[in-house]
């Protein structure tokens, strides 16, 4: 028996999620935009604090600002006809950030001589 119809969605596959495939793109945005505020509530401290090596959180607060920005940019200039680039981007541009400020706190941790557990 030939069949044409294509196969089922596989709803359990991290490509397949909602979030990937049918979103707008706001929740990324929104998702974003806190988790950079949370980041920037542990990097302006770190660099008012002046904690060695004086650069490094600053600079990942602007790269983190950027990073957002970024989002902001793809979530309004990419068509919804590329809904998946779309989504994609926003979801790379959401473990950038992640992915920066984690970095930035373990440098400074390590740097400052303060325990990371």
């Amino acid at each position: 028996m030939d069949d044409d119809r294509p196969p089922p969605r596989d709803e359990t596959k991290v490509t397949e999620q909602p979030s990937l495939t049918f979103s707008t793109g706001l929740i990324w945005l929104v998702v974003g935009g806190l988790f950079t505020a949370v980041a920037l509530g542990v990097l302006i401290p770190q660099t008012v604090a002046g904690l060695p090596p004086r650069g490094v959180p600053v600079a990942a607060a602007i790269v983190d600002v950027l990073l957002y920005a970024g989002m902001v940019a793809v979530r309004f200039l990419v068509p919804v006809t590329r809904l998946r680039l779309r989504l994609g981007l926003l979801a790379i541009g959401m473990l950038a950030i992640a992915a920066v400020s984690l970095a930035a706190v373990l440098i400074v941790g390590f740097a400052s001589g303060t325990p990371v557990t």
